[in-house]
């Protein structure tokens, strides 16, 4: 959707953090562990249970404790 040269966001996509929880599992490390190692706020790990967006600077940080790229923690889907 365009709007006088500005782009608007539709809501046709959203994120799912699936990957993330999967990892989690497969390292035996628990959200809690993850939290803590990474310094994100409980909330923060609440919003992301609940497939909800957080900012670049809290998914780097979980990329590095977990050594990982974002790919591997978040998915982005096309809603029907």
């Amino acid at each position: 959707m365009k709007t006088k040269g500005r782009y608007i966001y539709d809501g046709s996509l959203r994120v799912s953090y699936n990957r993330l929880w999967k990892l989690l599992i497969d390292k035996d490390m628990s959200r809690y562990q993850l939290g803590r190692a990474a310094t994100v706020a409980n909330g923060t790990l609440a919003k992301m249970k609940k497939n909800e967006t957080v900012s670049m600077d809290t998914l780097l940080k979980i990329c590095e404790v977990l050594d990982c790229d974002f790919t591997d923690i978040i998915e982005i889907i096309r809603k029907p």
